[in-house]
This record gives C-alpha cells, sequence and structure tokens, in this order.
C-alpha cells in the first residue's frame, strides 16, 4: 500500500513540473486525491458495496471536481494535472502511465448494459477538453489534441486533433506530454493543399488566357490572399 502512495507522488513529481515539494502534492493535488478515493471506492464496488462505493465517488466529486465512477478500472502511474471537470465513466478502462489534463470526458453513447466507455492504453496523454465516446480503445502511447472529440478506436502511437478526432500525420520530431500546441492540424493542412492546387490551376489558367490573347483580371482574389495569409505558416491565431 505504502509503495503504491509513494509511486503515485512520484508520478506527480514526473508529470507536472509545478510540483515543489512533498506536502505540496500531498494537500493541493485534486487529482491525487480523486485518485486515491477512487481505489477505495472501486474495492468497495468489487465486494458489492455499491451504495458506499458511489458514496465515496461522489463525496470525492464534492472534494475535487473530479468525476469517477467506482466501476472505473485504472492503471499505474496514473496522473489527473489540475482535473477539473474531468468524468471517467463506469466501465471505462485506463492503463498505466496515463495522463489525463482538465475537461477530459470518457464517456459512454448508449443507454445499454455492458461495456460502454473507451479503453485506453498505456502511455497515452490526453489535452484539455479532449472527449473519448463509446466502447472505442485509444492506442499505447496515442496523442489525444486538446478540444478534441474521439468516437473511433485510435491505434497505437497515434496523434489525434479535432472534432471529430482525425489522424494527424507529423514528420517532425516527437512532440513532449505538454507541447499541445505544436499539434499538427489535419484540417488546415488540407486547406493549404487545395490553396496550392488553386494557385497551379491559375497559373495554367493565366498561360491559355495570354495563348488566346484574353486580359487577365486582377484583384478579384482578396478573400483568397487573406486565407493564404492565415495559412501559409501553418498556425492557428
Amino acid at each position: 500500500m505504502f509503495k503504491t502512495l509513494r509511486e503515485d507522488i512520484q508520478t506527480v513529481f514526473l508529470k507536472d513540473p509545478a510540483a515543489r515539494s512533498t506536502l505540496d502534492v500531498i494537500f493541493f493535488y485534486p487529482g491525487l486525491h480523486a485518485l486515491w478515493l477512487h481505489r477505495v471506492a472501486h474495492f468497495l464496488w468489487q465486494n458489492r458495496l455499491q451504495f458506499l462505493a458511489r458514496l465515496l465517488s461522489h463525496i470525492s466529486r464534492f472534494l475535487t471536481g473530479i468525476e469517477i465512477h467506482p466501476g472505473a478500472r485504472i492503471g499505474k502511474r496514473f496522473f489527473i494535472d489540475h482535473g477539473a471537470g474531468v468524468v471517467i465513466g463506469e466501465t471505462a478502462e485506463i492503463g498505466d502511465d496515463v495522463l489525463l489534463y482538465q475537461g477530459v470526458v470518457l464517456g459512454g453513447t448508449t443507454l445499454k448494459k455492458g461495456k460502454r466507455h473507451p479503453t485506453i492504453g498505456n502511455n497515452v496523454v490526453m489535452g484539455s477538453g479532449a472527449v473519448a465516446l463509446g466502447a472505442i480503445a485509444i492506442g499505447d502511447r496515442a496523442r489525444i489534441g486538446a478540444g478534441s472529440v474521439v468516437v473511433k478506436s485510435v491505434p497505437p502511437g497515434a496523434t489525434v486533433v479535432g472534432i471529430p478526432g482525425r489522424m494527424a500525420e507529423d514528420h517532425r520530431k516527437p512532440l513532449t506530454d505538454l507541447e499541445h500546441g505544436n499539434l499538427p492540424d489535419p484540417a488546415a493542412e488540407t486547406v493549404r493543399f487545395i490553396l496550392k492546387e488553386q494557385d497551379k490551376l491559375e497559373e495554367r489558367l493565366r498561360i491559355l488566357e495570354s495563348a488566346s490573347g484574353i486580359a487577365s483580371r486582377t484583384g478579384e482574389l482578396r478573400e483568397k490572399i487573406v486565407v493564404e495569409t492565415v495559412f501559409s505558416q501553418g498556425e492557428g491565431i
């Protein structure tokens, strides 16, 4: 038991650079409090003391702002950073070394009994406000960008961003856990591709007009210029 408690405290130091001392971690980290209370609630749930388990879970939600159903299964070295608004459903399963930020939801999409919440693999990171819905699987080492909504299973090692979540191919060096602002944007990449293709078509049209003696008209694509300016750097505002 004490080994597990020490491991939980060490996990906070590893995953949050703001952690300054053991006392800070013990007293000021609601994600850690929610995890500890969930372990007790889950033990009660497994031993058919559902009312007491739900009561403890409800108290934990009041104290920490984090809602974890006592039936949820959570692995080792799990950490919720900040934690406000995190919701983890009854049949959710979470692997080892998982990091969740505030506002993450592991929710269900059906009223039927049985498995209806996500299964999260090992070493997964889910950014602020990310949502995973249904009995889907998020593979080991996957990264879910802030604000993304995932409704389909995610393969191991993938990066998912957007609403609905789309896998993003990124050829840059691997991102650290906290670099959510540097996640690739599939929507922006698509717009940039379309703009490049449009430039090619405009050039072909200009050549045809020149060969036919037709004067090319300029100044009619101001909105396109604005769009190109926004997406040329590959960054949002």
